[in-house]
């Protein structure tokens, strides 16, 4: 497993890290024992970053990877949380009262006395221009109850703002073969700030795995089944935006672009990897074997430039008007 730098943290890790959305909610039946065994499966191979949310199963996922922790105990690896979803998304919700008693809960869920990285989750643009709230964040930091602090965004413009503010340390985006826009002018902006970027819904819900098809079905409890237009959260976490159908077609033109060596995912997960203002990208996994295959991505060689320009050019062609400007 490669490594690198997050950013201004000081952290080093894992460039595949492990996202644990779906061993807390909203992907469908969900066992607790399977997903300690995904977790232990993600560490020995390496992986040493792993990303939740205090609002993923309302606190499962936390509480999971802290008994992960636990069974882990003397390796050092580095654990995000998210906060900021668990009320109304409203700016009245976000007071440094409110975010120091989610912050507590985060570090009881997860049963340490310090959060590695704690991230403001996807809350409204009006946030970034609320000085004191980020103040607040900063006086968290200053009194131990979090190390660094970042942000979770869905959009460019928003992410362009947060690193604006100097404690920002870190930014989670979406960031994949259908959904290229960070690349233009956030990553490289992060980088020249040195703040470290997170890459998630990095396999767009599972459309670059290569294994959907027409006729999957999806368990109501998965977003993919409730939330493919935004009904319940933004539709840019549910295949990254894109249209379900145009996802597939897009998908069978990759075939014939990508080398047939490894796994889609293997490679989509490459082609994020060969940004170097990427720092870590978190693929989520539900069971040990999706796990080490996320894994093994890192030991993927790069996509050569006639695989990269064709890429470019069916995103440029078929993706980027429908979804490029919106996020």
């Amino acid at each position: 497993m490669r490594s690198r730098r997050l950013g201004r943290t000081g952290y080093t890790v894992s460039e595949i890290g492990f996202g644990a959305w779906a061993i807390g909610a909203d992907w469908g039946t969900v066992d607790d024992a399977t997903s300690l065994r995904a977790l232990h499966a993600a560490a020995d191979a390496g992986v040493t970053f792993y990303d939740t949310a205090d609002v993923y199963g309302d606190g499962r996922s936390e509480r999971l990877i802290g008994r992960f922790l636990r069974e882990r105990s003397g390796e050092r690896l580095i654990v995000a949380t998210k906060i900021g979803r668990r009320a109304p998304l409203a700016m009245a919700s976000y007071t440094p009262e409110n975010l120091r008693a989610w912050v507590d809960r985060c570090r009881d869920n997860l049963g340490v006395a310090t959060l590695d990285l704690v991230q403001l989750h996807c809350l409204p643009t009006d946030i970034y221009y609320h000085p004191e709230l980020f103040a607040a964040l900063d006086e968290l930091q200053a009194l131990g109850a979090v190390a660094h602090h970042g942000v979770s965004v869905e959009r460019v413009e928003e992410g362009l703002k947060a690193i604006e503010f100097p404690g920002v340390a870190t930014v989670q985006v979406v960031y994949n073969m259908l959904r290229q826009r960070p690349a233009e002018s956030l990553l490289p902006q992060a980088r020249a700030r040195d703040v470290g970027i997170i890459v998630r819904v990095p396999l767009a819900s599972g459309l670059l795995t290569g294994r959907l098809r027409p006729d999957t079905r999806f368990e109501p409890s998965d977003h993919r089944s409730y939330n493919r237009h935004g009904e319940a959260f933004d539709a840019s976490e549910t295949f990254s935006g894109v249209d379900y159908d145009l996802g597939l077609a897009a998908v069978e033109r990759l075939r014939t672009i990508l080398p047939d060596d490894a796994p889609m995912s293997g490679q989509a997960l490459r082609w994020i990897l060969m940004n170097e203002c990427v720092s870590t990208v978190i693929p989520g996994a539900k069971t040990a074997e999706q796990a080490a295959a996320n894994a093994a991505s890192s030991d993927l060689p790069d996509l050569d430039d006639d695989v990269m320009a064709a890429i470019a050019e069916l995103y440029r062609e078929r993706i980027a008007p429908l979804v490029h400007q919106r996020w």
